[in-house]
């Protein structure tokens, strides 16, 4: 919590972009509540709480600004250096870019917590890793084996965190409608059940509504998780952690939750990340991206002189984390100095 990557998190993209306004959430506010998403199901479970902590508060540091479609931007700009993915990145920052020891690079970070931050990675990307230092948590990628139960258990604290509180911000945003949301089947449930318990709230409470809606949702996706992990634990009987890696995944929703949860994912996907206020907004940011990465190559003495420095040493490697740390209004602004107009119309 004390590095500057976590620092950083606090205006960087969720969904809407930091300066769009100042209550929607950004990915520190994304990290807390999947931190404390976590730490509820892991005590109920006898999990460790500190690594389930320390996973969820930084497996989002190597977000890029502007969130995916930052990231996107900056994956085709090194598609001949290997690429960029966000979670490579976030190992990446705790175990080479932050900068706090006399003695050595990183945070000195245990194997256990560096696994947890590398969710996905194609067997590629593993290969290629096998001869780098994050080799040793790459190395389940191409053995199919799992990662720990606290590192499956942020997968799904991530996923409910970010479902109910894109609703939250899609609805504060005038962009999804609850009209709209009471045809996905997980919400109308919690909204009905809320409404006949609180029917005063049908008569002008609309952000009481929604609150006490999502309060409901969350409580029974921990419940469902909880309930369903400890079914699948005790039916597989693992005698360690070891055992943990060589079986299916433990950490799970039941069946019926996984599919209502999927339904209300692909609402989102249509009614809000690909609304059309939305799209322009990320797309502008692709481009921002991909300028400020062109302008860099094209001119190196414009970067700082430390980051210029590591440009010379590393090559394009160096750019894209200097890139990735940005914040949305750093990004925006270096782009407002390198192309003499604003990155986006609504910064101001």
């Amino acid at each position: 919590m004390h590095c500057t990557a976590f620092r950083r998190l606090a205006h960087k993209t969720q969904v809407f972009v930091a300066f769009e306004g100042d209550l929607f959430r950004t990915r520190l506010t994304h990290s807390l509540e999947v931190a404390q998403i976590g730490r509820s199901i892991a005590r109920t479970l006898a999990l460790n709480e500190d690594l389930v902590e320390a996973i969820a508060l930084a497996h989002d540091l190597g977000h890029t600004p502007f969130g995916h479609a930052g990231g996107d931007a900056l994956d085709q700009c090194m598609r001949e250096c290997g690429g960029f993915e966000h979670n490579l990145q976030s190992l990446r920052v705790v175990d080479a870019l932050e900068q706090r020891y006399p003695e050595f690079d990183g945070l000195n970070l245990s194997f256990e917590t560096r696994e947890g931050l590398l969710k996905h990675c194609t067997r590629q990307r593993a290969q290629r890793l096998q001869s780098g230092s994050a080799g040793d948590v790459a190395r389940r990628f191409l053995d199919d084996l799992q990662p720990s139960l606290e590192a499956q258990l942020c997968n799904l604290a991530d996923e409910i965190a970010y479902a109910a509180h894109d609703v939250d911000d899609g609805m504060r945003s005038g962009l999804l409608d609850a009209e709209a949301l009471g045809e996905v089947p997980m919400l109308a449930r919690h909204r009905a059940a809320a409404l006949a318990q609180h029917p005063q709230l049908a008569r002008g409470g609309q952000r009481r509504l929604l609150a006490e809606t999502l309060r409901r949702m969350l409580a029974s996706q921990v419940r469902d998780v909880i309930d369903t992990t400890r079914s699948m634990v005790a039916q597989h009987s693992p005698a360690d952690v070891e055992a943990v890696r060589r079986l299916p995944p433990l950490v799970s929703f039941s069946v019926e939750l996984r599919a209502q949860a999927s339904e209300l994912k692909r609402f989102l996907f249509a009614a809000l990340y690909r609304h059309p206020s939305v799209t322009r907004t990320t797309d502008r940011a692709r481009e921002v991206v991909r300028a400020l990465f062109a302008a860099y190559v094209a001119a190196p003495t414009e970067l700082p002189p430390e980051h210029r420095a590591a440009y010379e040493r590393r090559g394009l490697r160096a750019l894209a984390d200097y890139i990735a740390g940005m914040t949305d209004r750093f990004a925006a602004r270096e782009y407002a100095r390198l192309h003499g107009s604003r990155a986006f119309e609504s910064d101001r």
